[in-house]
């Protein structure tokens, strides 16, 4: 071989020898992801008329700030949840559906990348996600989401991003849970598979066509697997997200949502690597920050990866102002919306005593679904854990306060045992079974040692969701908190005197998210098969129950003096008053500020 051959080969190998070992080049990859936003995209309570500290201006601020520091990749992804909420998205959704909507806008101009639906969403309606799906510049995801007509999924599966020359696949999975709570014209036409199933799949196939430098799950599922009674094993568990982590290796981070609770914490994958997961909680208080660090050879594969997290808080940053400015006529059009009078209340009321008894709160939302079913029984917890409705004249605003979801009005058939069975699965979730005086009424979350746990507000925490806390109107009945779970309801008769009977059938007026099976009420409590749901549903309001509360309003020429029915009590009464007052005083301390929007 020619001496100036040799030489040159001799140099490439050396070349060759230096790209695969020192000299290497580093990226720094920046993932950005709001989750179960839920509305808040203004630095304005719409329902309070107040300053809002959180939201989407708030963490457009973040944003900004994220993309303007140089030498980093960003990259910015949304999790579900985002079309409900508020009167914003009620607007847009509803009233407001010939211009572009509004959460659209929104997304477009913070320039996401990718997004992934959320059961809100879908809660929406197919005229409003799919006109939301069009508009978006970012693919919408959904992996788990079959169309049943076609066997292909109903909204993409996955998104591969580039820049900079970086490769990030992002795979989309939503909670499998949808059909248990929504109307099925909500979600027709389509199959919610499970996720780790689902999740499987898909990351072996990316990574197989694909060949991505960063695999990301972003998942509207929540972490704990065991809410209502799941299980690690379950099939189409609701919070599927850290058994995906645990289960399916090939992801390098999983952003997760849908349970409105912070979480940065890694998990094991069965390759044994360290997957993080981050959840930065809802309605635009934090952002969750993955920072990646790439480490490429001389060919420009990847050869070393590490991947750190953290939240970060939107409320002690300023409201972008670009996106305040290009707003501004919107929140202008929305003000004006929940302006709208719809009538007068001659005196306050507060959802906060509905924990203790009887109130006119939620007794106003009983005689609401009475009148418009004509059905014999009506069921309604609180949807917010506090809300207030002022003495005077009562707007638009104030039904997001009396009415927080958007669900609709279904009249079924209940028979009288399967009621009784309904309101001990409630009881059980709310009330102790209490030895004397001294111990707690309510059922709060508790310590290691067996005392109450402090939420960040201030107040103790329910041990279950207060919005599963049903009561009855209809009926006459006691809870008595001395006997066991499964046996404290006692049903004295009907409301109107009439004996109750438990071989007879009743029709009920209840919510469509408990009457198509949400909160275990009627699958749990009163073991009713999805199937037999659908059977036992005779009717469904053509409008959601906030409407329909704002019409009765609207109808009535006098000032309302909405009144307890007084259907159900707690007793011993001896017992019951005194625990009701010091633990109202755990749940509302004077020093709390409670969280209006949870």
């Amino acid at each position: 071989m020619p001496m100036k051959r040799k030489s040159i080969l001799l140099l490439l190998v050396s070349a060759l020898a230096l790209g695969t070992g020192c000299s290497r080049r580093e990226q720094t990859v920046i993932i950005l992801e709001t989750t179960d936003v839920h509305g808040s995209l203004f630095n304005h309570n719409l329902v309070y008329n107040s300053p809002q500290k959180h939201g989407l201006a708030h963490a457009a601020t973040i944003i900004r700030e994220e993309r303007a520091i140089a030498g980093r990749t960003v990259f910015l992804l949304d999790n579900g949840d985002i079309l409900q909420g508020t009167p914003a998205t009620y607007y847009a959704n509803y009233v407001d559906t010939l211009r572009p909507h509004l959460v659209a806008r929104a997304m477009n101009l913070l320039r996401y990348d990718a997004g992934t639906v959320g059961n809100h969403d879908i809660e929406a309606g197919p005229a409003v996600y799919r006109r939301v799906e069009r508009e978006l510049k970012h693919p919408w995801l959904a992996a788990n989401i079959v169309d049943t007509r076609t066997e292909q999924c109903a909204f993409k599966p996955y998104a591969i991003l580039e820049r900079d020359g970086v490769r990030v696949a992002v795979i989309g999975l939503t909670t499998p849970s949808v059909p248990n709570w929504l109307p099925p014209q909500m979600w027709s036409n389509m199959r919610f598979d499970d996720m780790v199933q689902t999740a499987q799949r898909w990351v072996d196939e990316v990574r197989r066509t694909e060949r991505p430098d960063i695999v990301v799950g972003l998942f509207h599922a929540g972490h704990d697997y065991t809410y209502q009674g799941g299980s690690y094993d379950q099939h189409r568990n609701e919070n599927a997200s850290i058994i995906v982590a645990q289960r399916v290796p090939g992801f390098d981070l999983i952003l997760i949502g849908h349970d409105h609770d912070l979480h940065c914490r890694r998990y094991a994958n069965p390759d044994g690597d360290s997957v993080l997961v981050l959840d930065p909680a809802s309605n635009g208080r934090y952002v969750a920050r993955a920072t990646i660090r790439l480490r490429r050879n001389f060919f420009g594969r990847v050869v070393h990866k590490t991947v750190e997290g953290e939240l970060l808080s939107t409320e002690q940053v300023q409201p972008d102002p670009e996106f305040s400015t290009t707003f501004a006529p919107d929140l202008d059009t929305l003000k004006r919306f929940v302006s709208q009078p719809l009538g007068t209340f001659s005196q306050r009321m507060s959802s906060q005593r509905a924990y203790f008894g009887p109130t006119a709160f939620i007794d106003f939302i009983h005689r609401v679904q009475l009148e418009h079913t004509g059905a014999e029984v009506s069921f309604v917890a609180p949807l917010s854990l506090v809300s207030t409705i002022e003495q005077g004249q009562i707007n638009m605003g104030d039904m997001f306060k009396l009415y927080r979801f958007e669900n609709f009005l279904y009249t079924m058939k209940l028979y009288g045992h399967e009621i009784k069975h309904y309101l001990e699965y409630s009881a059980t979730q709310w009330f102790n079974t209490m030895t004397g005086p001294n111990d707690h009424l309510l059922k709060f979350k508790l310590d290691a040692h067996g005392q109450p746990i402090t939420n960040q507000e201030g107040g103790c925490t329910l041990a279950n969701n207060y919005y599963n806390l049903d009561c009855a109107a209809g009926l006459r009945y006691q809870i008595d908190v001395r006997q066991p779970d499964g046996h404290k309801v006692r049903i004295m008769g009907m409301a109107d005197g009439r004996p109750f009977y438990p071989d007879s059938l009743y029709s009920v007026a209840i919510n469509s998210y408990r009457g198509n099976g949400g909160g275990g009420h009627l699958t749990v409590g009163v073991s009713l098969f999805p199937s037999e749901l659908r059977q036992r549903q005779v009717a469904s309001s053509a409008h959601d129950i906030r409407h329909l509360i704002a019409e009765l309003i609207r109808s009535q020429p006098a000032p309302l003096a909405p009144q307890p029915m007084n259907c159900w009590q707690l007793v011993p009464t001896e017992w019951t008053q005194r625990a009701a007052e010091r633990d109202f005083g755990l749940l509302f301390p004077p020093t709390a500020t409670p969280n209006l929007h949870e």
